[in-house]
This record gives C-alpha cells, structure tokens and sequence, in this order.
C-alpha cells in the first residue's frame, strides 16, 4: 500500500522538528561543529521534502476536483 504525499509530508516536518531539537541541544553541550552542522543539514532537507509533500498533496488534490 502506497503512502499518501499528506502523510510523508508530515512525517518528513516531523523530523525535521526533531532534528532541530538535537542541533539545538548539541549546540548548548558543545558548540559548533561538524555533528551540529550534520544535523541541521539533515533537518534542512527534511523541512525542504514535507513542505514539497505537502504541495503535491495539495496539487494532486485540486487536479482531482
């Protein structure tokens, strides 16, 4: 069974929250650096793929109406 584009795109801006926490928390213990950096890429990427998500939910529903 295929997963709809909504609940990716939730999924992916769920993780990217978490993602975020986790730069946060490691900056606040250790600062800046590579690991930091690391995440807040993988958090980008994931903010950047829900918000894509969820446009083509939202594109693929109007083309049904």
């Amino acid at each position: 069974m295929r997963q709809s584009p909504l609940v990716s795109g939730i999924f992916y801006i769920l993780f990217g929250v978490l993602f975020t926490y986790f730069a946060i928390v490691n900056v606040e213990e250790s600062g800046w650096g590579f690991w930091t950096y690391t995440i807040v890429l993988v958090a980008t990427f994931d903010f950047g793929s829900g918000i894509r998500m969820l446009l083509l939910h939202f594109k693929l529903k109007q083309q049904q109406k």
